[in-house]
């Protein structure tokens, strides 16, 4: 430092004004209070402060525009209102609106209290649900956040009414209602519930001892529901670590499960650094099985997604859409192992989880028209346009897009039986780990990833795990940055699985059918491959007749069908857009794929394929 030019060129006024300004920077914090006064219409009171703001500066009050693992926008700031400011004295402050995301409070004394309203009704992954059951807030969607001071830390505390806890990733304190976090990226990256939840834990190893894992329920069921759910989920949970032959190192101690299983919740699951949520309206007595689907996706995203994290993702960016191109492996793969661990968990049969890839992963890849338009990665790239987006213009989005968790979830089966047919002793598990070892165990005193990876990454790494960098170039050409699909049939007959059509011969017309006005309604854009596309047909036509028969209803329409196989040719009239038309229609047969046992199609399954399966389908945690 050479501070003697500095005093020469600056008055001790001004010098005075630097230090100030310095010493507020340095003991900037932010404070939230946020109560539930009106929550049967939804309501919450949200206190915010905001201290150590430079003197001088306008403090820009933000509302988020996106939430972590969600690429969409969602603009928040339209559930915000009865906004008013005051400084730390309680004088009221004026502020000015820069955009419909963001209040200019001026005139400050370096601290700014703001109280607002928000409203919320929709308890998923996203938003806010404020309600006489609970308050279930995600963060971006419920707090208030200021330009320049993402690095202060955070203390927020919420109401309890009726003897309501609080359950969250956020760092708690010795007061139970209030918690802290030590940035902005953690506190927004942390959804908190506030009910009468009911909790199951268990202890995981970690780096640095014991870890806590909580299964936080709110849900009407009885307790031995939810002790018989725990067991399974503490089984999956065991599966998980096994493959990475350890937990990640969770960042207070404990991992929290914030499932809330209620009639009147939207569903989702959203994937957090030390927490997730899990929302659904299925109670355990009936949806055990596929919310314990969703509880393991999201619970392998702590190690792949939050923590092997790509680049495009870190920092996320909380004012716009996030876009990157490598969600086929940081979803796809997640969806692919996660009904795969409750199969090694031994709560799927082998012919229960063949029965699920079939229809979930090889019969959507395959057949899907999307495939020409766009590789996995650019699919991954339109995630801002279909995670949870809403837009009222139609689209062709049947037609053009393949989800990039299906279609990597695809990816992540076909290499995983690639991998196990070419190279003996190397699987997917490998390149996971070997991929947590280089990119998702080192992390930051920020609580983030030291080296998030790249696309180049992810085609380097699998051909160092199988020493073959041609193989690797090739798979990325092939599958991953081009449109092709591997040959599942083969490759899965390696495990005594069969790959075949449920309907070989049957027309299908490739469109969801309705109820028209004196015919059947075309009730969907049609899929470019199905029989209804091909004939000139479109979303809102009404079948009048077929093959010369009047088609009044969808039933009278599929006893036509019923008649015919794939192939043949049939008359047609319909209505368009006020023109009734005639035509010829070709009919296409179904494309649906599905895969089943060796011994569900009565074929011998034999010791080395019983091998196969075993080493793909069996434990890791039991080893």
């Amino acid at each position: 430092m050479r501070p003697i030019p500095l005093l020469r060129r600056t008055s001790l006024a001004a010098l005075a004004t630097l230090l100030a300004a310095g010493h507020a920077a340095a003991q900037a914090s932010v404070e939230y209070d946020v109560r539930f006064p009106n929550r049967a219409h939804h309501e919450a009171q949200v206190t915010a402060t905001f201290r150590g703001v430079p003197a001088g500066q306008p403090l820009q009050l933000r509302m988020s525009r996106s939430s972590p693992g969600r690429y969409a926008l969602h603009e928040f700031a339209k559930n915000v209102y009865a906004v008013r400011a005051a400084d730390g004295q309680g004088r009221t402050l004026a502020f000015t609106r820069a955009d419909p995301h963001q209040w200019d409070v001026a005139g400050h004394d370096g601290t700014v209290t703001v109280h607002y309203t928000v409203f919320g009704d929709r308890a998923d992954g996203t938003y806010a649900a404020i309600d006489a059951s609970h308050a279930h807030l995600n963060a971006p969607a419920t707090f208030m956040w200021a330009r320049g001071m993402e690095n202060a830390p955070i203390r927020a505390r919420f109401e309890r009414p009726d003897g309501w806890k609080v359950a969250t990733q956020l760092v708690p304190t010795a007061d139970s209602a209030v918690f802290t976090a030590p940035n902005l990226q953690y506190f927004l990256d942390s959804p908190v519930e506030v009910s009468p939840w009911d909790v199951r834990s268990w202890t995981v190893p970690g780096p640095d001892g014991p870890q806590t894992i909580r299964l936080v329920l709110h849900h009407l069921g009885t307790a031995e529901e939810a002790d018989r759910y725990a067991d399974k989920a503490r089984k999956v949970v065991a599966e998980q670590i096994a493959v990475f032959g350890e937990a990640p190192r969770f960042d207070f101690g404990t991992y929290t499960f914030l499932a809330d299983y209620l009639p009147w919740v939207a569903g989702d699951g959203m994937e957090h650094r030390n927490s997730t949520v899990i929302i659904n309206r299925r109670p355990l007595a009936e949806g055990e099985m596929a919310n314990l689907g969703t509880l393991s996706h999201e619970f392998f995203h702590a190690w792949n997604v939050e923590r092997i994290r790509p680049a495009a993702l870190e920092p996320f960016d909380f004012t716009r859409a996030n876009m990157s191109g490598e969600l086929w492996f940081a979803e796809g793969f997640t969806s692919y192992y996660d009904d795969l661990f409750i199969r090694r968990a031994g709560l799927l049969t082998d012919s229960a989880y063949a029965a699920g890839i079939g229809g979930s992963i090889v019969s959507p890849v395959v057949t899907a028209p999307g495939r020409r338009y766009f590789s996995a990665v650019e699919m991954s790239m339109q995630a801002p346009f279909v995670d949870a987006a809403s837009s009222i213009d139609p689209h062709n989005r049947g037609n053009t897009f393949l989800s990039y968790y299906t279609w990597g979830s695809g990816i992540g089966l076909g290499l995983d039986l690639t991998l196990r047919t070419r190279f003996p002793g190397v699987t997917l598990d490998d390149y996971m780990r070997a991929m947590w070892r280089e990119f998702g165990r080192a992390q930051t005193a920020e609580l983030a990833p030291a080296r998030p990876y790249t696309l180049a990454d992810l085609r380097r790494v699998l051909g160092e795990v199988t020493r073959d960098p041609a193989f690797a170039n090739d798979f990325f050409d092939r599958y991953i940055e081009g449109p092709e699909v591997v040959d599942y049939a083969a490759l899965l007959a390696r495990a005594g699985f069969l790959l075949r059509k449920p309907a070989p011969g049957r027309p299908w017309l490739g469109v969801q059918l309705g109820q028209g006005d004196g015919g059947v309604l075309v009730d969907d854009w049609p899929l470019s491959h199905g029989s209804v596309y091909q004939a000139g047909l479109s979303a809102d036509d009404v079948i009048l007749s077929l093959d010369g028969r009047p088609t009044p209803n969808p039933d009278a329409l599929r006893a036509v069908l019923d008649a015919h196989r794939a192939g043949d040719v049939v008359a047609v009239e319909f209505m368009q857009r006020g023109h009734r038309r005639s035509g010829s229609m070709t009919l296409a047969e179904n494309p649906a794929l599905e895969v089943v046992a060796y011994e569900v199609a009565g074929m011998p399954v034999t010791a080395e394929m019983r091998a196969f399966r075993g080493a793909w389908l069996g434990s890791r945690a039991g080893r």
